[in-house]
């Protein structure tokens, strides 16, 4: 299982746990507002505004909160917030490499709840520049398989310029360069493919393995980043075992 589909994989093991955090509906807008911030209001031909609203629906986030994050991010809003997108760099113990993706309406504040998680646990913040060339932008998909024929599934995402397909646990991944989103995510919609995720996201080069208990110690830094409000995302070049996994899935 390569990089993205291991941190993927965790993440939908987390899922129930993530969904429970009281302060989801404050991320959902923060997203839907720099995308509707840098693409447009109109979902129709912002694609990261679509996908962020339909995260936000699957969530049960009120169309008014919807509606609300919206007109901020296009300027209609006037209510004096201002609302950025940054990724921090840094590592977490043992060397891992992070990138902290952030939306926040206080940057102090969460570059200082950042560097307290990471010095705390024997990590530290790093210059920009010097971990993300550890990691590539890449177009990722995930959906359940459900019916779905593989063999259409892959001839499909290779025409649309995906470079990779993996099909593991009931669920597919299709991973593509940045300039292949749009024609990924059409071909899907035209195939009747509703993604459970559908982003740009940050996947790292090469992996390093670490033994048991010290994966477990950055999984725990890991989580711990993601307990902030002002963090969206957190992308690691972690590589997590299965006998891990199955320890998160019993946990």
């Amino acid at each position: 299982m390569s990089g993205h589909s291991h941190w993927a994989t965790i993440r939908r093991k987390k899922g129930a746990a993530d969904a429970k955090r009281g302060q989801v509906f404050t991320r959902l807008a923060r997203e839907i507002t720099i995308a509707a911030r840098d693409g447009g209001g109109d979902p129709s031909s912002n694609l990261r505004l679509q996908y962020a609203i339909d995260r936000a629906r699957a969530s049960n986030m009120p169309k008014d909160n919807i509606e609300r994050a919206i007109k901020r991010g296009t300027g209609e809003s006037k209510d004096g917030v201002i609302i950025e997108e940054i990724v921090y760099e840094g590592f977490a113990p043992n060397g891992i490499a992070l990138m902290i993706s952030c939306v926040t309406d206080n940057r102090n504040r969460a570059v200082a709840e950042i560097r307290h998680i990471l010095n705390r646990s024997g990590g530290n913040m790093a210059e920009a520049g010097s971990v993300g060339w550890q990691f590539s932008r890449i177009s990722f998909f995930s959906f359940p398989q459900a019916d779905h024929d593989p063999d259409k599934i892959f001839e499909l995402a290779v025409e649309a310029g995906a470079d990779d397909v993996s099909f593991e646990d009931d669920m597919v991944e299709i991973v593509g360069p940045v300039e292949a989103f749009k024609e990924i995510s059409d071909l899907l919609k035209s195939a009747g493919i509703e993604p459970e995720e559908a982003e740009l996201r940050l996947s790292p080069n090469n992996e390093t393995e670490l033994d048991q208990e010290d994966t477990l110690q950055v999984l725990k830094v890991i989580d711990a980043l993601e307990e902030l409000d002002d963090v969206q995302d957190v992308y690691s070049n972690l590589f997590v075992s299965e006998s891990i996994i199955a320890q998160m899935e019993e946990a």
